[in-house]
């Protein structure tokens, strides 16, 4: 058992393909990032009206965006932590704009699968507590996503 994934397809323009190769890059990274099996996350497809939406209210930001993390982990002023508990991991929730996937797809000059794999792996280092403020914490997270990305087959 790897990780758990559950999708939801706002958009119904995802096909099973797009779906498999989510499933298949996030296993693959999980994999190389030590992520206990079993741990679950979910990927929700989205418009840009929607995830503008989501991005204004949770992040104070009025336009639409690529993807959107939500990482179950972090705490919150009123939260603790509960360790030692039989329970599979929850990483969070992963938000991807499909139109946001094919317009960033052309603008880099790569497919349409090896953008929304990027989103799905970038996305996932950010579940996990990795992120881009600094330069050098932005080498370290796109340094991995190209390494992660690069040895599935996905290279630019």
């Amino acid at each position: 058992m790897a990780l758990i994934i559950d999708f939801i397809d706002e958009t119904s323009e995802m096909k099973e393909a797009d779906l498999n190769l989510v499933e298949k890059i996030l296993n693959f990274a999980s994999e190389k990032l030590g992520i206990e099996n079993g741990s679950e996350v979910s990927v929700t497809f989205v418009t840009n009206e929607r995830i503008q939406e989501i991005n204004r209210e949770y992040r104070d930001k009025d336009q639409p965006t690529d993807v959107i993390s939500f990482a179950m982990e972090e705490l919150g002023d009123d939260e603790i932590a509960i360790n030692g508990l039989d329970i599979p991991r929850m990483l969070g929730d992963i938000i991807i704009s499909v139109p946001k996937i094919q317009e960033q797809a052309m603008e880099y000059g790569h497919s349409f699968e090896r953008e929304l794999a990027f989103l799905a792996v970038h996305s996932l280092l950010h579940l996990l507590g990795y992120d881009h403020m600094t330069e050098e914490d932005e080498k370290e997270m796109f340094g991995l996503q190209r390494d992660i990305l690069d040895e599935y087959g996905l290279t630019r």
